[in-house]
């Protein structure tokens, strides 16, 4: 399997630097992402190459409850930029940890 190059990849080899790898963008983005908003991410629902970064998808625990099935999830769309540092995060959805997502009918 081939990896893409693109133009920040390209411009970090200019520079001196090497492209960074996926797993060093991750670390990097959940250790940001635990710094400013005290969360841990659970788990990585979503990773991919944006045209100016990266976009992740992070589960976090917003809310402990007994039992733990009750337990407050939560969904982040975490983005950070070529160098992979954090530019932004939203919240996107809440819901509780044993729940699933509502299937859509056509």
């Amino acid at each position: 399997m081939t990896e893409k190059t693109n133009d920040d990849d390209k411009h970090a080899v200019e520079d001196g630097r090497r492209p960074l790898r996926p797993g060093e963008v991750l670390r990097t983005a959940r250790e940001e992402f635990t710094d400013l908003t005290g969360l841990h991410a659970e788990s990585v629902s979503r990773f991919e190459r944006t045209g100016d970064g990266w976009a992740l998808e992070v589960e976090v625990l917003e809310l402990e409850r007994v039992p733990d099935t009750m337990s407050l999830m939560a969904s982040y769309e975490v983005t950070l930029d070529g160098d992979g540092h954090l530019t932004g995060y939203r919240r996107l959805r809440r819901y509780e940890r044993g729940r699933a997502d509502p299937s859509r009918r056509g």
